[in-house]
């Protein structure tokens, strides 16, 4: 595995993916994660934790939560990884 560069946890605001149709907020929701995540590590390729997609989706599409907390790790190839807090401390364990 690769070495982390880079380790930051943010709370990231969600309140725009209820400008889309009801249908599609879920799936706004997570490009809001995936552009935030390029625009604050400053890379290029996000990899969005199973965690976070099943957290976003667990009210269904119509219903994403407003924010969520995340831990964003950046490794030195320029990968951000984004990931619940508690995935984060487990992979650390491990």
């Amino acid at each position: 595995m690769s070495k982390v560069v880079l380790e930051r946890t943010y709370v990231i605001p969600l309140r725009d993916a209820y400008e889309a149709s009801r249908k599609k907020r879920a799936k706004k929701a997570i490009n809001i994660v995936r552009r935030f995540a390029e625009r604050h590590m400053k890379g290029e390729e996000v990899k969005i934790s199973e965690g976070v997609n099943k957290l976003i989706w667990s009210r269904g599409a119509e219903k994403p939560p407003r924010r969520i907390k995340v831990v964003m790790r950046k490794d030195e190839k320029g990968v951000i990884e984004v990931m619940l807090p508690e995935e984060a401390e487990e992979k650390e364990e491990s």
